[in-house]
């Protein structure tokens, strides 16, 4: 089989236990990545548990009638034995007793099967967690790799590279940077800040305050990228990567690591 099963009976054979083989292990790692098929597989599975109840009412012959009552009432040398009076029956007779015998095995197997169906559909249930955390993940990179590519192909996008200050750590980082997008994008490497402080890039806009864009705490020197987003038509006259309390601050307090204007 490929794709999905392409036979609806397939389930029913799989819930009975009749797959072996290749069917078995194809239709077994196929449910487990595919939630419509998980979901008719969990529906097959309680079809065959609903069959317990559907078998016919089958009544017993007059020989096993006669078998029984004999039992009831054995002999020794064809002298009767005399047994203790016996309790009332309670109503239903024998053939209530025998509808009992019958209902109980029925009873357990429905509860089997009905806790049989509970541990499918919870296992089900996380295999459909997982697949939507999946889902999001890989949308989150579908929209993060589109962001990307729309900010470096915008005409208006402008890209600066951040000098490191003297006496301050070193670095080489660049930014990009579309003023109707309301985008940034970082892209460098920077020295690990000291153990209590942090590094804070801003945005320094024609008029008014400093615009946080990020705190962050490279734990090594390595390369970073990162992509974020300002309030839109902000116009940038500088870009600023300051050293600041561990955590950021609100406004800028501490001295610049790396700078670079806008144009």
């Amino acid at each position: 089989m490929s794709g999905h099963p392409t036979r609806e009976e397939d389930f029913d054979l799989y819930a009975l236990g009749a797959l072996e083989g290749e069917e078995k292990e194809t239709i077994e790692s196929h449910v487990a990545g595919c939630a419509a098929c998980s979901r008719k597989l969990a529906e097959a599975h309680g079809r065959i548990a609903m069959l317990a109840l559907g078998a016919p009412r089958v009544e017993p012959s007059q020989s096993v009638r006669e078998r029984l009552m004999s039992s009831l009432h054995p002999t020794v040398d064809d002298r009767t034995v005399k047994l203790p009076p016996a309790e009332p029956e309670q109503a239903g007779g024998f053939f209530g007793r025998w509808w009992a015998a019958v209902l109980a095995p029925a009873a357990v197997v429905l509860a089997l099967a009905a806790f049989f169906l509970w541990t499918e559909n919870s296992r089900l249930d996380r295999q459909l967690t997982e697949l939507r955390a999946k889902v999001q993940e890989q949308q989150k990179q579908l929209d993060y790799a589109r962001n990307v590519a729309h900010l470096m192909e915008a005409k208006d996008t402008i890209s600066v590279s951040l000098a490191p200050m003297p006496g301050m750590p070193n670095g080489a980082v660049k930014v990009m940077y579309n003023e109707k997008m309301g985008m940034l994008m970082y892209d460098g490497w920077i020295e690990p800040p000291p153990e209590d402080k942090s590094y804070q890039l801003w945005v320094v806009p024609m008029e008014g305050n400093p615009i946080s864009v990020g705190v962050f705490n490279p734990a090594t020197s390595d390369s970073a990228h990162w992509l974020t987003k300002i309030p839109e038509g902000v116009p940038a006259k500088a870009f600023a990567i300051t050293l600041e309390p561990a955590g950021g601050a609100a406004a800028p307090s501490g001295p610049q690591v790396l700078a670079g204007p806008a144009s």
